[in-house]
């Protein structure tokens, strides 16, 4: 896959830190990476977004790329339209994601908030932008209650266009899990009617680079370069009575 698009079921759930994990592991196994924000939003400028993030959790080698930055934390077209600024339009994603592809060897592209927020008046999405490109979906969700609902309708959502999720990870796995926690490890893979690759622990984005990078492959599953395995864990934190899926 030369271009994953990253989608949150939601915002603040993680995104990123899990963007920053999977171009950790690419970087390690040896090839180029290249991350690209779309919109960023509640940045004033000259402050560090998430790109800024992504390079410093994952190591100096990604390249990154904001193709508009706008300073209030709202939906991006919401955002733009207050800033006087032009929106995005999928078809400049898809043209940037493209150009860095022609360059690197993988280009992770990140969402705001979830799959549907929109981009500009006309209601684009960044699924438009993965429609263009043809990219399979890495689905972010958070891990309790209210998950399996909002995992299934972007899953079905990414379907009804065409797309492939390629997987679902949690993007922050809470040190003392609850029981709703538990219980969707196993319900997360049937609500998205697809793998659930990895489960990054609460924190993990306090790490510094060099602790990051180190264990960051026990967070992904193998197809995101990693050695996370979805049955084991769930084996071991699901509570009794929970059946385990692979």
């Amino acid at each position: 896959m030369t271009v994953i698009v990253v989608s949150g079921t939601g915002t603040e759930i993680g995104k990123t830190v899990t963007t920053a994990a999977v171009a950790a592991l690419a970087l390690a196994a040896g090839r180029s990476v290249a991350m690209l924000k779309p919109a960023q939003t509640g940045v004033a400028p000259g402050e560090p977004g998430d790109a800024q993030e992504v390079k410093r959790l994952a190591g100096d080698a990604v390249t990154t790329l904001e193709l508009a930055r706008f300073p209030e934390p709202l939906a991006p077209n919401t955002a733009a339209r207050r800033a006087g600024m032009e929106p995005v339009r999928p078809h400049e994603i898809a043209e940037a994601a493209q150009k860095l592809s022609t360059e690197h060897d993988l280009v992770l592209i990140e969402g705001a908030g979830g799959l549907l927020v929109r981009y500009d008046d006309e209601g684009a999405t960044l699924a438009d932008a993965a429609r263009l490109l043809s990219a399979p979906v890495l689905v972010v969700a958070s891990a309790g209650l209210g998950t399996l609902n909002s995992t299934a309708l972007t899953a079905e959502a990414l379907r009804a266009r065409g797309l492939t999720p390629l997987g679902v990870t949690i993007g922050s796995w809470p040190t003392a899990p609850d029981l709703a926690s538990r219980c969707n490890l196993a319900d997360l893979p049937r609500s998205a009617n697809a793998p659930l690759l990895g489960a990054v622990p609460q924190g993990a984005g306090t790490l510094t680079h060099p602790n990051f990078r180190t264990h960051a492959a026990d967070w992904l599953a193998p197809q995101l370069g990693g050695r996370w395995n979805a049955e084991t864990f769930t084996e071991r934190e699901a509570p009794r009575g929970v059946e385990v899926t692979g």
